[in-house]
């Protein structure tokens, strides 16, 4: 089952993967609003695309954001340290999803692969994995229907790879192109495609690209993963390496409160 038209918001619009979900979602017919920082940094964002600025870390400019839109693909990221994954991989997401005030839409999030990997030095050094985690766990709470996307390392694909695989369980921490790889266009087209195929709600999985031709209907491969267990935290086959009980109090207020907030009577699903 596909839907139409959507208004979608992109949230890291001017990243390397956000420029091409913009594209790809005015490709599909789609009305783009683009999240940006300021003015200058739409520069290059094709004209059809509407821009709001607004900043993650200041939940009140994103009313203006989030108002109207029928779905949302978040595809930013810091750039590491240990502050910045927390205030802008998880406080982006956090603060997105509490702007909507239990408005429910279609929402699409990009982390990566190997977020469960919590042992690995890149973790240890910037707790990325551990934040996109937690941002994982806020959409699965937040009562949105989702689909999130781990993706491999980014166009590291050779000229014949780009035949889809989806994974699931997270199991390849190699931290390294052999974890898998996949090229961003393919990346923004799996998310945009996510938002109007019920075969990929509430799914999550590890994207990578293999030897072989790209496929055109998507609707077989969403079909073809596990949907993530209702009102568990993390996704299906994940490692149950970060306990509940033992995350920040803040981070399990913030679960907490994403689960009460009541939808409208009026649901755009």
């Amino acid at each position: 089952m596909t839907r139409g038209r959507l208004t979608v918001l992109c949230v890291g619009a001017t990243g390397s993967v956000g420029r091409h979900v913009v594209e790809e979602a005015l490709r599909r017919g789609h009305a783009v609003r683009a999240l940006v920082r300021s003015r200058g940094k739409a520069a290059g964002l094709p004209a059809q695309a509407e821009i709001v600025v607004g900043e993650l870390t200041q939940p009140d400019m994103l009313a203006q954001a989030v108002a109207g839109v029928d779905a949302i693909v978040f595809t930013h990221g810091s750039n590491g340290g240990k502050a910045d994954t927390r205030a802008i991989d998880y406080g982006g997401v956090r603060n997105v999803l509490f702007a909507l005030s239990g408005r429910k839409l279609r929402i699409a999030l990009m982390t990566a692969i190997g977020v469960t990997d919590r042992a690995g030095s890149y973790n240890r050094r910037t707790e990325a994995h551990d934040w996109k985690r937690r941002s994982e766990r806020l959409l699965r709470a937040s009562g949105n229907v989702y689909t999130i996307v781990r993706p491999g390392w980014f166009d590291y694909n050779d000229a014949d790879q780009h035949r889809l695989v989806l994974l699931q369980g997270d199991t390849r921490h190699a931290g390294t192109p052999a974890d898998g790889v996949i090229a961003r266009r393919q990346i923004a087209e799996v998310l945009v495609a996510s938002l109007t195929l019920e075969e990929a709600s509430n799914k999550t999985f590890e994207l990578v690209a293999e030897a072989g031709p790209e496929q055109q209907n998507l609707a077989p491969l969403f079909a073809a993963v596990k949907a993530d267990d209702a009102g568990a935290p993390d996704g299906v086959g994940d490692a149950a390496n970060m306990p509940l009980d033992q995350e920040p109090q803040e981070i399990r207020d913030d679960l907490r409160q994403l689960e009460n907030r009541q939808a409208p009577t009026s649901d755009t699903h």
